[in-house]
């Protein structure tokens, strides 16, 4: 009897044991790194705000080299500029966000860093998808951005934003390229040709022809009178002569 009632008295705390080991387990994994951003002033439309990076090391031998961060929707990589990085790190601007780093960092240091945007986007959340690459060349990958609630495993991170100021005003959309910008051009060494529809330049033509033709018959016709005339005026003049 007494060993019967022993048994599960032993269990439960074995149990216990075992589901806060997987516990700690779970929580202490290389799962548990990840990238933090926060701002200095997070909402839309918030003018040379402040943001702050934070990203964690998980690597045993080697220490985070460079950051590559894909800028969400609204932020342009001119907007960015470097505020503060560890040293001799430099910010390069991409064709869709920007890379920071330089020497690599001791095994085990987080790469933290700041940047000033310009002007915030109007939006609620901004998602920095973002590239780890440690010394060794083991890169990392935080760009998967949650959707409808779910959790993701390697989450990018993302930035929540409050509604705009009173009197924010929308960014404007950028001017469009002046003719400068665009590949010179060789200018042509022939004169410009004004168009005229076929009906009217057929007309013309003809009308062009058809006073040339008139204007010659009436040459042919006067020298062909003269000519008769002449002849006329030599024949009469012979024959007076002759009876003369």
């Amino acid at each position: 009897m007494n060993r019967s009632h022993t048994r599960p008295r032993l269990r439960r705390p074995v149990l216990a044991a075992v589901g806060a080991l997987v516990v700690l387990g779970v929580a202490g994994g290389p799962a548990a790194a990840h990238v933090e951003v926060t701002a200095s002033d997070p909402h839309a439309l918030a003018e040379n705000v402040t943001l702050s990076f934070t990203s964690e090391a998980e690597s045993d031998t080697a220490g985070i080299a460079e950051l590559r961060v894909v800028l969400p929707k609204g932020i342009t990589p001119d907007a960015v500029t470097l505020k503060d990085a560890p040293k001799e790190w430099k910010l390069t601007a991409t064709p869709d966000g920007y890379t920071v780093g330089g020497p690599a960092l001791a095994t085990g240091t987080d790469a933290a860093y700041s940047i000033t945007v310009r002007r915030l986007p109007d939006e609620k959340t901004l998602a920095f998808k973002t590239l780890e690459t440690y010394g060794d060349g083991k890169i990392a990958r935080w760009i998967e951005v949650p959707a409808n609630g779910e959790k993701a495993d390697d989450p990018a991170p993302l930035l929540e934003l409050e509604a705009a100021a009173p009197g924010a005003q929308p960014i404007a959309p950028s001017p469009s390229p002046t003719p400068s910008a665009e590949p010179p051009v060789r200018p042509s060494t022939a004169a410009p040709s004004v168009p005229v529809p076929a009906t009217g330049s057929r007309a013309a033509s003809a009308e062009a022809a058809g006073s040339g033709t008139g204007d010659v018959v009436g040459v042919v016709a006067a020298e062909a009178l003269l000519a008769a005339g002449g002849a006329f005026w030599w024949l009469l003049h012979s024959r007076g002569r002759g009876r003369a």
